[in-house]
This record gives structure tokens, sequence and C-alpha cells, in this order.
């Protein structure tokens, strides 16, 4: 059995985007709002969907845990 490796997660941002936070996964921002918590909440809602559906990912947010994201 292989192990997956980081390159195999699908990655969900948290991030400023448009002067508001929304979630970032493969190039594309959606879940637009002004409350960075109502964004971390959709970017958990899709990766539970995500990991529904087989598939690794993690989510990370913009200025936590010493991640910053350009947006």
């Amino acid at each position: 059995m292989a192990i997956r490796g980081a390159a195999d997660r699908e990655t969900l941002t948290v991030a400023r985007h448009e002067g508001r936070w929304a979630v970032e996964h493969q190039g594309i921002f959606s879940d637009h709002t002004a409350e960075k918590e109502e964004a971390k909440a959709a970017a958990n809602k899709r990766a539970r969907a995500l990991q529904d559906a087989g598939r690794a990912c993690q989510v990370r947010v913009s200025g936590e845990h010493g991640f910053f994201a350009d947006a």
C-alpha cells in the first residue's frame, strides 16, 4: 500500500480576495464573505465532501500558523 504525500492532497486555502474572505481551490475563488470564520466553515464543508469522495485534502488559512497567501 503506497502512502500518499502532500502532493496528492487537494488544498483549499482561505484567503483575502477582492477585499473579502474566500475559499481558493485549484485557482478558483468561491464562497466570498466578509467574515473569515464563515469562509473557514465553507472550506471545511468542501474538504469534508472531498474526503467523502475518497480524496485526501487539507485546509490552509492565510495568516494562521505562519502561512500567508498572495491573493
